[in-house]
C-alpha cells in the first residue's frame, strides 16, 4: 500500500533536522498560515477533528488506532527500503550500461594517424611526394 510507504517516508523526514527547518520556515509564511486557516474552517476538517477527539477519549479505540499506525509504519518502512534498493540497483545498471557504451564508443573512434612519440615511424625519413620529387 502506497500510503504506508508515504507514512514511513514522512517519519524518516521528520528525523532530518534540515527538513524540519524547512518545514518550520514554510509554516511561518503568511501564505501557508492563510491556507491553514481556510482548511481549518472547512466542515470536512471540523468533522475529522471531532472524530479524532472522540477516538482519543476511548482507550480501546486509541489502542486499535496505535496498532494500525504501527503496522502501517512497519509495512511502509519495508516497502520504502525495497524501493530504495530497487532504485539503487537500477541506477547501478544504468551507470554500468553507460560505462559499457562509453567503452564501445572509444573502440569505434578511428585512428587518425596520430603517432606515439618514439615510435619507429617517427625515426624514418618522410617519403617524398610525387610532386616534390618532380621538382628536383
Amino acid at each position: 500500500m502506497m500510503n504506508s510507504m508515504m507514512l514511513a517516508q514522512l517519519m524518516q523526514d521528520m528525523q532530518d533536522p534540515e527538513m524540519m527547518r524547512e518545514a518550520q520556515k514554510m509554516m511561518q509564511s503568511p501564505e501557508f498560515q492563510a491556507y491553514m486557516k481556510q482548511i481549518s474552517q472547512s466542515k470536512a476538517f471540523q468533522a475529522s477533528i471531532k472524530k479524532t477527539q472522540e477516538v482519543m477519549k476511548d482507550p480501546k479505540k486509541m489502542k486499535d488506532m496505535e496498532t494500525k499506525v504501527n503496522t502501517a509504519l512497519t509495512e511502509g518502512t519495508k516497502q520504502l527500503e525495497e524501493a530504495k534498493k530497487a532504485a539503487a540497483t537500477a541506477k547501478g545498471k544504468e551507470e554500468e550500461g553507460a560505462k559499457k557504451e562509453a567503452a564501445s564508443t572509444e573502440d569505434d573512434v578511428p585512428d587518425l594517424g596520430e603517432k606515439e612519440e618514439g615510435s619507429e615511424e617517427d625515426s624514418k625519413p618522410a617519403a617524398k611526394s610525387e610532386f616534390a620529387s618532380g621538382l628536383n
